[in-house]
């Protein structure tokens, strides 16, 4: 039997409130509504913010929110560093804890991760000896706890357990849609951790936002069972029934997400036989979707040459793929890409590919869309 440290899961409610979303005002993070989303999340008596410093504005925007209107006892607060920023360097990375200190106002963080390890940057975190400094930072008492973030290979989580088996946990992409997606691999990965004994805590349950609206089939399944349930709730519930997990991150963008995640997580119940048999039931529809598994995470963006919006012309395209939306996929993808930055405007150069965690084939779905569209 496989046993957490003693007192993680226990002093964790299982949903955490992602900071990856926030609410804006144009370009701007909206400060009134995040309170107001924090105010709701704290009263139900839920504890866990996970943020990161590569996040635009969000470090800054939970410093406003929570850390200078809540006790710092009554919350705990994730972040994490990232070495994969152009241009990173070993003291530039090291300096991303202190600037996130700063940014939150925070005087230290409850868990800290190393940020999105795959395939191509794992190396970085080892050439920049980021596991000696993040020890060295909890016996400094800057960090409570720490683990990393992952997106890649079970043989690579593998390798990474067996490497660093002081690491307090591990923060995994796991939804009922990518469960045996070989691609993502939720469930495998899920396994080895398990099997080393690390609790989990869990990102993407509703794969950005994609389960919140899933194919009309999938949609219809849900709602002929719980027809007062939502479709994220499933996702969600999905996650939480786990074994090991210890806190499920919901991306919240807006009071409404907030008051539904909090109407069935603040008593959760988990997944019943029947429920499991539904989820099989989805699960089995979407491994014939034709829809683009994208997330909207934004990391293709960064280092894309002819700045295409990639998330929004995928978006766009699944409004017609999952749901049969025609004009209203057109209408999406127009104003997701406009005039030399469309689908038809890639080079091929595969920057977006090599930092994508869902490990899409970006480029051919581009030339879909610029089909579909142009």
């Amino acid at each position: 039997m496989i046993h957490m440290p003693d007192n993680f899961a226990s002093e964790v409610p299982k949903l955490g409130f992602g900071l990856m979303r926030l609410p804006r005002k144009g370009l701007l993070i909206d400060d009134e509504q995040v309170s107001e989303m924090v105010d709701l999340f704290m009263d139900a008596g839920f504890t866990y913010f996970d943020t990161a410093f590569v996040y635009p504005g969000s470090e800054a925007a939970i410093k406003k929110a929570l850390v200078d209107r809540y006790p710092r006892d009554s919350y705990t607060l994730c972040t994490k560093l990232n070495a994969s920023l152009m241009g990173a360097t070993e003291k530039s990375t090291r300096q991303q804890l202190e600037t996130s200190l700063q940014r939150t106002g925070a005087g230290y963080f409850d868990y800290y991760l190393l940020h999105a390890l795959m395939e191509n940057n794992y190396h970085k975190y080892d050439r920049f000896k980021l596991w000696d400094f993040i020890k060295e930072q909890k016996d400094a008492g800057l960090i409570k706890r720490f683990g990393f973030s992952f997106h890649a290979s079970p043989d690579l989580l593998e390798k990474l357990l067996n490497e660093h088996p002081e690491v307090d946990f591990v923060q995994l992409q796991i939804n009922y849609a990518d469960w045996e997606n070989p691609s993502v691999a939720s469930r495998a990965n899920y396994e080895v951790a398990r099997r080393h004994g690390k609790p989990i805590t869990v990102m993407e349950p509703v794969k950005g936002g994609t389960l919140a609206n899933p194919p009309q089939e999938v949609k219809n399944l849900f709602k002929a069972h719980h027809p007062d349930m939502s479709c994220a709730s499933w996702a969600i519930r999905f996650v939480a029934s786990l074994e090991g997990i210890v806190t499920v991150l919901s991306g919240m963008s807006n009071i409404e997400q907030m008051m539904d995640n909090l109407s069935y997580m603040k008593d959760f119940k988990p997944l019943d036989e029947d429920e499991q048999k539904i989820i099989q039931q989805a699960q089995r529809i979407l491994g014939h979707s034709s829809t683009i598994a994208c997330t909207g995470c934004g990391y293709c963006l960064k280092g894309c040459p002819m700045q295409i919006n990639i998330p929004g012309i995928f978006k766009a395209m699944n409004k017609q793929l999952g749901n049969g939306l025609a004009q209203e996929a057109s209408e999406s993808y127009f104003k997701a890409a406009p005039e030399c930055h469309r689908a038809s405007n890639c080079i091929g150069c595969r920057s977006c590919e090599r930092s994508c965690p869902q490990h899409l084939e970006i480029i051919k779905n581009l030339e879909k869309a610029w089909k579909m569209f142009e």
